[in-house]
């Protein structure tokens, strides 16, 4: 669906609520087909973001995992060189 919204389960350090909240308000712009919406619509995007924040939030506190906690500078190295094997940026 969203390329652009990372994956914010089983890090160390956890996600933070700046991550949860961008990955919300992603999600919401993809399901509306709004970036920037119209002052009719703000109040209702607005209320959408807070509360798929706040599900994401108790989602994260619910999920148990026995694998280690993933770390975020591993998986950025990762994730570059899939993209420079991808679009040949070696």
């Amino acid at each position: 669906m969203c390329r652009n919204i990372k994956t914010l389960f089983n890090y160390e350090p956890p996600a933070t609520d700046d991550e949860i909240y961008a990955a919300a308000l992603q999600y919401v712009r993809k399901v509306s087909g709004f970036n920037k919406p119209s002052k009719m619509n703000e109040e209702a995007i607005h209320r959408a973001v807070e509360e798929v924040a706040k599900s994401t939030q108790n989602l994260l506190h619910a999920l148990v995992t026995n694998a280690t906690p993933r770390n975020r500078e591993v998986e950025a190295e990762r994730a570059r060189a899939r993209d420079a094997k991808r679009f040949g940026n070696e």
